[in-house]
């Protein structure tokens, strides 16, 4: 059998049939010239296509730089012109459904996927797209299909059996997935992905032979600037599972530090924007427009801070026979986006401006928008639906606006905990300093309470440490709040069988336990600058303190 260095790459191959020659001769010069720079690039590209406006070619390089440029609403539109252009571009159709994937209209990406597949059913590029958006809208079984097939189809290549092992992760299937793993590291021994999926099964432990292999991988400079940090966070979670809490934080910080200098993010604008969103959603406010919105009551939102267990909600909501979980939906954060037009000139500012003046009528579709395609990911008739987005908190006031009947909960944990969670987990573009976290706990609960003036008991509350010690008198209040009856099933919610795709998914397969509650404290003699941030935040807590207590009414 040739070795593995023998046999080509189905997935390059696939890449380079896609990849079809520029035909026009001033085009391959333009491209000849370019600079680094997609501002060039767009300006020359621009230039040639008000000479030649019917070229394909040039068309797709423009929306391949918008799409480089963040600009993917502006670059999905001059695909699509493209393929009217010329419908048989498999090149540009890819990039659309692409496009359209990460713009999370899921039903026209597959609808694009499909129509290519028809032309080329065993091109794996397509197959695995297929598989991703198929995970996205809650066909896991599916997705976990055309995974398991691309990795036995490409035995040799790391990436698929890392694919394969986090869709047989989200099914509930961790020693295969665990397999899967092994699997990727055996072929590629450099994959600090690898590693890093096995160090977010919670329930994993890596053997000693694991850790020094990360440690020589990590020491000997071979590691990709990605695997590096992939390795860090691994190994904090090795030595946080040995007990060894100094070296852990110390790889946590590294990890953290690294990802940090690839984002711009500048916690005085957040801050100032919770103050504008509650400057403006007040109760005259909402007062002005009681009569707008959709009434369907069908969601529910589990809003807060990442690892305050929200999944845990979820899970346990989802166990009950009116109430149907799906995902972190995106769609409220795209419904924002287009009010406030961020691709546009105005850069967003026009949002708050712009919802002022929408009319009730304007309102109720922006409604019926949501559900729509929310419908997508809702695989049965039960009435209510959960939208388990934690970063909808930004947002409370445009859900009561556009859904008065929806339900919204709070899901709240100890800022001390979710902070230091926060910091263990590589999600990355959201890697913040200890103290970042801290201060946008503070700006969350202050804005929450904002709205608990406002809004007085339209949003409830879940501790996360009151659930842990008295899980069937907090169900039991969550589904008062929800109008359901109880079921003893919310109690066996780790019972349930359905795909779970957060850090969580193995924690909300067992039953609770309680000691993960305190587990920061391991890490107290490193979390000064944090802990002084948190301040009263963290003193007070459940109770708010008085500063936080109210912004605007």
């Amino acid at each position: 059998m040739p070795s593995s260095q023998q046999v080509p790459d189905a997935f390059g191959v696939a890449a380079a049939a896609l990849a079809r020659p520029v035909r026009s001769t001033r085009l391959r010069r333009l491209l000849n010239a370019f600079a680094v720079s997609p501002q060039t690039a767009e300006r020359d590209l621009r230039q040639y296509l008000s000479s030649y406006p019917d070229d394909a070619d040039a068309m797709a390089l423009l929306g391949q730089t918008l799409a480089q440029r963040g600009r993917r609403r502006e670059a999905a539109s001059l695909l699509a012109q493209v393929l009217d252009i010329d419908a048989e571009y498999d090149g540009a159709r890819f990039n659309y459904a692409d496009l359209l994937f990460s713009l999370n209209r899921f039903d026209a990406a597959l609808a694009e996927v499909d129509r290519l597949l028809a032309g080329d059913p065993t091109n794996p590029l397509f197959r695995q797209l297929k598989a991703k958006i198929l995970e996205s809208i809650g066909e896991t079984t599916s997705a976990l299909s055309i995974a398991g097939e691309l990795a036995n189809e490409n035995p040799e290549r790391a990436d698929s059996w890392i694919t394969y092992g986090h869709a047989l992760r989200a099914a509930g299937r961790q020693t295969e997935s665990i397999e899967a793993y092994r699997k990727a590291i055996a072929l590629n021994p450099a994959s600090g992905l690898a590693y890093a999926n096995l160090g977010n099964l919670k329930t994993f432990h890596f053997t000693e032979a694991e850790l020094g292999a990360m440690q020589g991988l990590l020491n000997s400079g071979r590691a990709s600037p990605d695997d590096r940090i992939n390795l860090q966070f691994a190994l904090a979670k090795a030595f946080e599972d040995r007990g060894d809490y100094g070296p852990a934080f110390e790889f946590y910080s590294k990890g953290n530090a690294a990802v940090r200098l690839r984002f711009n993010y500048d916690a005085d604008a957040l801050t100032a924007g919770m103050k504008r969103t509650a400057a403006v959603f007040t109760r005259d406010f909402f007062a002005a427009r009681s009569d707008a919105g959709c009434p369907a009551p069908d969601p529910i939102f589990i809003v807060g801070r990442q690892r305050s267990g929200s999944t845990l909600i979820e899970q346990i909501l989802a166990s009950h026979s009116s109430i149907e979980g799906t995902a972190e939906l995106p769609y409220i954060p795209d419904i924002v986006s287009e009010i406030a037009d961020i691709e546009g000139p105005a850069g967003g500012a026009q949002y708050f401006e712009t919802l002022s003046k929408l009319s009730p009528s304007a309102l109720a579709s922006l409604g019926e928008q949501y559900l729509a395609r929310a419908q997508l990911h809702r695989k049965t008739a039960r009435p209510f639906f959960v939208d388990k987005n934690p970063g909808n908190h930004f947002h409370v006031g445009l859900i009561a606006l556009i859904l008065p009947n929806a339900k919204i909960i709070d899901a709240r944990r100890n800022p001390a905990a979710v902070c230091w969670s926060q910091f263990t987990h590589h999600f990355t573009m959201t890697n913040l300093r200890l103290t970042e976290f801290a201060r946008a706990w503070r700006d969350y609960a202050q804005l929450m309470a904002h709205f608990d003036a406002v809004l007085p008991g339209r949003v409830h509350r879940v501790i996360y440490e009151d659930l842990v010690n008295g899980t069937e008198t907090e169900v039991r209040r969550l589904l008062e709040y929800l109008g359901q009856p109880f079921e003893e099933n919310c109690l066996r919610f780790y019972e349930t069988q359905r795909a779970v795709l957060t850090p969580s998914s193995e924690q909300v397969r067992r039953p609770i336990v309680r000691e993960g509650l305190d587990h920061w404290r391991h890490f107290e003699p490193w979390l000064g600058p944090m802990l002084q941030t948190l301040g009263t935040a963290l003193t007070f807590y459940p109770a708010l303190p008085p500063e936080l207590s109210v912004v605007a009414q």
